[in-house]
């Protein structure tokens, strides 16, 4: 069940270019990267976007292609990302805000480190939510997704029903090895800016899962 698909391979080579891309500008060339490969509204945050869009659309797909065949709470769950994979994308391209030159209001403007109407950049106090919530829990939240759940799914019958119920995916094997592989090419590049890359990956790795988990009978006809 852990057999690398054809989409498996093609989505990892390209994965591999990007790393490999980011890698070269980030020792070579530091602000190629910074201003022109993961810029704002650059390839990279455009990658991101369309990723996590891809998820939505998945997620969608599955609630009204099984929705007569499956239980309130399978619905709830995938609803649920639904919800998550929408406002993810949306997010990260700031909502369209710069595609229609929307200009942000006063709000934005004054509690947004970038000024742009989005949450993930807001600014409580010295807090920004970005560090505390979108990138130290999240990266909590993702290392036990990611690490602990598979081996959990695996042992105790608990987790696969309260997972299987609320239409929560499984990660295969690679997709933990691929986790790790890219942590790492990422943690080495010296530039600030390289989490932008990082959050590419996760988008590709999670369209990955949603497309074809462990407990793929989810997404089956019962």
């Amino acid at each position: 069940m852990n057999t690398l698909t054809k989409t498996d391979k093609i989505a990892y080579f390209v994965l591999g270019v990007i790393f490999l891309i980011g890698l070269y500008f980030g020792f070579t060339d530091l602000n190629y990267f910074d201003t022109g490969f993961t810029v704002e509204d650059g390839p990279v945050e455009w990658g991101t976007a369309i990723m996590l869009f891809c998820v939505f659309v998945l997620s969608v797909y599955h609630l009204f292609s099984l929705w007569k065949y499956k239980k309130a709470l399978w619905r709830l769950g995938t609803l649920a990302f639904i919800v998550l994979f929408f406002f993810a994308a949306g997010e990260e391209i700031s909502w369209g805000q710069r595609i229609f030159g929307i200009e942000s209001g006063e709000f934005f403007q004054q509690n947004n480190a970038q000024g742009e109407t989005n949450l993930h950049n807001l600014v409580v106090g010295d807090t920004k939510i970005n560090k505390l919530i979108f990138s130290q829990l999240l990266m909590l939240v993702m290392v036990i997704y990611l690490l602990v759940t598979p081996f959990l799914y695996r042992k105790k019958e608990w987790v696969r029903s309260l997972f299987d119920r609320f239409a929560v995916p499984v990660v295969k094997w690679h997709h933990t090895i691929a986790f790790i592989i890219g942590t790492v090419l990422v943690a080495i590049n010296p530039s600030s800016r390289k989490w932008e890359v990082y959050e590419l990956a996760f988008g590709l790795i999670f369209f990955l899962i949603f497309l074809n988990p462990f407990n793929k009978r989810i997404f089956e006809k019962e």
